[in-house]
């Protein structure tokens, strides 16, 4: 991945402001552009330099380098000099005098005005021109003394200067040429353009720039909060991120790892060469605050005493990392009083110099501040001995972590596995897994040891490390401390089947699923029970669990804390192989007093997605209100499939793009696939027929066991959508076959429904029937709901010996249904065949384009236009209808359909198409395929 570089976002108003002083005659001759280390000066006054490059103005560019200032009158030197190769290059005529020669003569006469005044002639002689120099705080001072008399001047009508310079709001500064910007910046004659740090929306918007993507919410707030809206900064945060290879791009959207480390500024970054200029001893002093600044003031006796310094170079050294820019005073609380202490500009700045310390000097450093808070009354008084600014809940725990055995091992094993009991889940999960990881290192008894390590597995789990789970819960499995209780080690067992198959290690989860992977442990036989169930779950050998679990239900049926697991997963087994009534039953029957709240969480979730995986809306959403959990609480699968069901599918495809970014699909068997395959629904739903086909086809084969059958039914409808219906059927089938074998009739019932139409389509008729037949024992036999409206539905397209009207009677039936169930799509979809058959008013194919309109159904809306124009009723909107025709078309051209393919979608002529697509170039001004392409992908950013 490239990022774009050429953007300058949030500077509108400075980039006119610059031109428009430089075009009016009657403003001034001087512009300061200012700002601190990063904010963008150099981008702005090259993106004003080529604007007024291209409205003609003659614009001659210079930089100032460190040690320029070391040389008095140089700056005006190459002015002059500049000014009059421009003069020769542009009039084939030199200067009428050697101004380069009058400068050489003021520097030897120490004669500043002979220089000044070889300037103003320069100027005068070559305007019109534009002489921008770029960080003119590294120049000599005596040639931004004369920058400002010249520049204040009115002979050099045609000539302007523009400089930029570093500000970095600190009083005055150090340097001679400091003080002379600042006279500049005070200069009534100048100009100023002050470059104020961007705004949480401008980060988002040149993040998304840099990216040619949409950010997601967590990359944004990173970046702005990383930064605090410093461009530099940002530009050197989403630098790094690129080369971790940490940023996912998935359908124009941009997401970062969830695991990636925040990048360490390298030597040759801006921020880090500032710094460095300043000298070791200003270096050592940040290195030191970026562990101790929270702590205010005391972080000037601590880093003293760790360094072995005086006080007064401690805080000398400060001084000078203020003056710099490198950090900012915080003022007293009361006037006049001492600084609070000082905290850093830019936190990625103090990120990095934490992470550039030597181990030992990191610990040392972190080591006093534990024992400065411990003396101080230790984690209860921690928020009261920090300044404001700091994170009063991370920093103790994170400095104990960094300190290690520096400290008193046992009160920082017991203070680190508080602190993570404290805040889990509230803060982020990595910093509590090192929380954990070191509070088992730390401590001298196996019990706290082993326990640690077994929240440090589930942490690591829930944070997406799922390696490092299924590493610690196995190690936990081979060598059980006898202080773990049974119930623990059958967790631990569980976590260690579900991380393998988080992880994507499907090899793993088929060694669990055998009798011999467990015989190799120490380990009570329920346990073992449970775990391999689980794989065989995950694997989808419904009828081996099964057996499994019939088999041995003396060993795991000793109490309910005992039988939780098992009796989940026997419920699934049955519901997955056509009898539902024990899982059913399991959601209002199960006994969850005393449960503790983790176990009723996922239960939940497990049988949540089971329902909204069968279209089992309303169960679904009785089970939350029941169990009184929020949505919000549920995994990113879960919420997908109930905002799918809800017809809320722009909150669902946010979920699935994320999801697919970080590789987070998995989910409870048997909805291992759903999420990708339900997107692919929305996706052909919208027109993107080959963006559905792309996403099927990447998910495949990725899982080794899990059935694919719920894959196959997508790829099917996008090949009968672009009407391919022999292929869509052969695929139907492999997907039915596959289940079988299994004995799986878990959302069979959305295939054999496809494969009747698609057989009657394709002229099988009597395959057709046979598939209906199939679909109606299948709705008897579980008493779905989706199953008997899919039923219905399939009934009214696959002609039998029934009058008309009783198949009118069953359409009126499934209009019925799906209203009861509350579900947008499917009711669209009910509503239209129903109207189209004549068993209901044609108001239906209104309330069905509203509907298909909620969820963003284009293709879908697209439909019912055409029915309703055949209905000779009239299209509501008929601008907008027009502009969603063109979009519609516009998408299926993006998406790269031949006009052949867009007619099978569209249902139209060849002919159609193209005379369609010929008023389409026509209207918007696009003048090819490719101009539409990139059209669609800029708008759906």
């Amino acid at each position: 991945m490239r990022l774009t570089r050429s953007c300058l976002i949030g500077r509108r108003s400075e980039l006119d402001a610059v031109r428009d002083c430089v075009l009016d005659p009657n403003d001034r001759r001087l512009v300061l552009i200012h700002g601190e280390r990063g904010a963008g000066r150099t981008a702005l006054a090259r993106a004003a330099a080529e604007r007024l490059g291209a409205e003609g103005v003659a614009v001659l560019s210079l930089a100032c380098v460190p040690g320029d200032a070391e040389h008095p009158l140089l700056l005006v030197l190459r002015m002059v000099t500049a000014l009059e190769e421009h003069r020769s290059r542009t009039t084939g005529r030199r200067l009428s005098s050697i101004p380069a020669a009058d400068v050489l003569s003021a520097l030897e006469q120490d004669d500043r005005a002979a220089g000044g005044g070889a300037l103003a002639d320069a100027l005068l002689q070559s305007a019109p021109v534009v002489v921008l120099v770029d960080d003119v705080h590294l120049a000599d001072s005596d040639s931004l003394a004369l920058l400002g008399r010249v520049g204040a001047e009115r002979h050099a009508a045609g000539a302007r200067l523009v400089l930029t310079a570093v500000d970095h709001g600190s009083a005055g500064g150090s340097s001679r040429a400091g003080r002379a910007v600042e006279r500049l910046a005070r200069n009534r004659a100048v100009l100023t353009v002050g470059l104020a740090r961007l705004g949480p929306e401008d980060v988002t918007a040149a993040v998304g720039r840099q990216l040619e993507a949409v950010p997601d919410r967590r990359l944004s707030e990173l970046a702005y909060s990383l930064s605090r809206g410093v461009p530099g900064a940002m530009d050197a945060l989403l630098t790094g991120w690129v080369r971790q290879d940490a940023i996912r791009l998935v359908d124009g959207h941009a997401y970062l790892d969830e695991t990636a480390p925040v990048p360490v500024l390298p030597d040759d970054d801006r921020f880090i060469a500032a710094l460095d200029a300043l000298g070791a001893a200003r270096r050592t002093a940040a290195s030191a605050l970026s562990i101790l600044w929270p702590l205010g003031r005391r972080a000037v006796e601590l880093g003293a005493a760790c360094g072995r310094l005086s006080e007064a170079h401690v805080e000398a050294s400060i001084r000078a990392l203020a003056d710099a820019g490198i950090v900012d005073e915080l003022p007293s609380r009361d006037a006049g009083g001492p600084a609070r202490g000082w905290q850093f500009r830019i936190p990625l700045v103090e990120h990095a110099l934490r992470e550039r310390l030597g181990p030992l000097a990191r610990r040392r450093l972190s080591a006093a501040a534990v024992e400065a808070l411990w003396a101080a009354g230790g984690a209860a008084h921690t928020a009261a001995l920090l300044i404001d600014e700091a994170d009063a809940r991370r920093y103790l725990p994170d400095r104990i972590a960094d300190a290690g055995t520096l400290v008193d091992r046992s009160r920082a094993a017991t203070e680190l596995l508080a602190a993570a009991d404290r805040f889990y889940p509230v803060l982020g999960t990595r910093d509590i897994a090192r929380w954990l990881r070191t509070a088992a290192l730390l401590t001298e008894r196996l019990s706290v040891r082993d326990a640690a390590l077994f929240q440090y597995a589930k942490v690591s789990f829930f944070n997406g490390d799922y390696s490092a789970s299924t590493a610690q819960t196995e190690a936990i499995l081979r060598d059980p401390d006898e202080s773990l209780r049974e119930l623990e080690l059958q967790e631990a067992g569980v976590l260690a089947v579900a991380a393998a198959a988080a992880d994507d290690d499907w090899a793993r989860v088929s060694l669990m699923a055998a009798q011999r992977w467990w015989d190799e442990l120490p380990l009570p036989a329920f346990t073992e029970v449970a775990g391999k169930a689980l794989a065989l779950c995950l694997l989808e050998r419904w009828p081996e669990a099964l057996a499994l679990l019939d088999r041995t239900e003396a060993v795991w049926n000793t109490g309910p804390a005992y039988r939780f697991h098992p009796e989940v997963y026997r419920a699934a087994c049955e519901y997955v192989l056509g009898r539902p009534e024990r899982f059913l039953r399991s959601l209002d029957d199960l006994d969850l007093a005393g449960m503790a709240p983790e176990r009723v969480y996922t239960m939940t979730a497990a049988q949540l997605d089971i329902l909204l995986g069968a279209g089992d809306l309303g169960r679904a959403e009785g089970l939350l209100s029941a169990r009184g959990t929020p949505p919000e609480a549920l995994s990113a699968t879960g919420r997908f499939l109930l905002y799918h069901l809800q017809g809320r599918w722009n909150e669902a495809m946010a979920l699935a793009r994320s999801a697919l970014a970080h590789d987070g699909m998995f989910s409870v068997a048997p909805t291992q696939h759903l999420l990708a395959a339900r997107t692919a629904a929305i996706l052909l739903a919208r027109g993107r027929t080959t963006s559905a086909t792309r996403l099927l086809d990447s998910v495949r084969g990725r899982m080794i066991g899990p059935l694919e059958h719920t894959l196959d039914h997508y790829e099917a409808e996008v090949l009968r959508t672009l009407g391919d219906l022999d292929q869509a059927a052969d695929i139907l089938r492999r997907g039915l076959n596959a289940a079988d074998e299994r004995r799986s009739v878990y959302a069979t019932d959305e295939l054999w429904a496809a494969l009747a139409v698609v057989s009657e389509e394709s002229g099988r008729h009597t395959d057709a029937s046979a598939c209906l037949g199939r679909l109606h024992t299948l709705a008897e036999r579980t008493g779905s709901g989706r199953s008997r409206l899919l039923y219905l539905l399939t009934s009214a397209r696959v002609p039998a010996d029934d009058p008309a009207e009783d198949v009118r009677d069953r359409l009126r039936e499934a209009v019925d249904l799906a209203r009861s169930r509350k579900q947008p799509f499917e009711t669209g979809i009910a509503l239209v065949t129903a109207a189209i058959a004549g068993a209901g008013p044609t108001t239906l194919l209104h309330e069905a384009y509203e509907l298909f309109g909620e969820t963003g159904a284009a293709l879908w809306r697209f439909r019912v236009r055409a029915a309703m124009r055949d209905a000779g009723v009239a299209v509501p909107g008929r601008k907008q209808a027009t502009g969603e025709n063109e979009h519609l078309l516009a998408t299926l051209i993006a998406e790269g359909l031949t006009n052949r393919q867009a007619a099978a979608v569209l249902r139209l002529s060849e002919d159609a198409v193209a005379h369609r697509i010929t008023r389409l170039f026509t209207s918007t001004g696009l003048r090819s395929r490719t101009e539409v392409a990139t059209a669609v992908l800029n708008a759906a950013r």
